[in-house]
């Protein structure tokens, strides 16, 4: 099913339609600040099996970030991170960025397997902040795309993508066409904060 929405009018109905979708355990496809995602709802494993199934892997080889609505959602998911980190997010989220976190002892169970850190994201986009706010709980996320990937019109074009993921999705959110570029990924779980993938967001040190 495609759904649009315009970012900037959002109809609540519509939100509520995807809310209820992750509620019952379906993955959406949905629009962020960088390249268009997957996700589900992150407090159910059977969705997260099933997302994990659809980019090929098993759920305990699954490297999916997570997509908070705000900072207050952390300390359920992070270690404590000391307080130059903590200036760091919040002056760069929402954003562009994708930062890896030390992982507190919950994460583990959630992927079955010992995961030490997680990926952070609180993109600047007001429908994912719109439905991970009105879920409650964070959403698994993962790119449509792999890494190795070129990003094509079938990943930022959202009626291209609905041509090729509808089926493999309950729910697929036309939010205007998303960018060519992914997320800068920033490593927090060092002495130093490093970039281990320049992609959109300029991070500022």
């Amino acid at each position: 099913m495609l759904i649009e929405i315009n970012e900037h009018n959002i109809d609540q109905r519509s939100i509520d339609e995807v809310v209820k979708a992750l509620q019952q355990g379906k993955i959406i496809i949905f629009p962020t600040d960088t390249v268009y995602a997957m996700g589900c709802d992150l407090r159910n494993k059977k969705a997260l099996k099933q997302l994990a199934t659809l980019k090929g892997i098993k759920l305990n080889k699954a490297r999916f970030s997570i997509i908070c609505s705000d900072l207050s959602h952390l300390s359920d998911y992070v270690r404590q991170m000391d307080r130059s980190t903590y200036k760091l997010l919040n002056r760069s989220l929402p954003g562009p960025f994708t930062f890896i976190l030390e992982a507190n002892n919950e994460v583990p169970k959630m992927f079955d397997n010992k995961r030490k850190e997680i990926g952070i994201r609180i993109p600047n986009n007001n429908i994912v902040l719109n439905i991970v706010e009105q879920l409650g709980n964070p959403l698994a996320t993962t790119s449509l795309h792999d890494d190795e990937d070129e990003i094509l019109d079938y990943f930022v074009d959202p009626y291209e993508i609905y041509q090729r993921y509808d089926s493999k999705a309950e729910i697929i959110i036309d939010g205007g066409y998303g960018n060519l570029e992914a997320s800068t990924i920033v490593d927090c779980t060092g002495n130093e904060p490093e970039i281990i993938r320049q992609g959109i967001g300029e991070v500022e040190f």
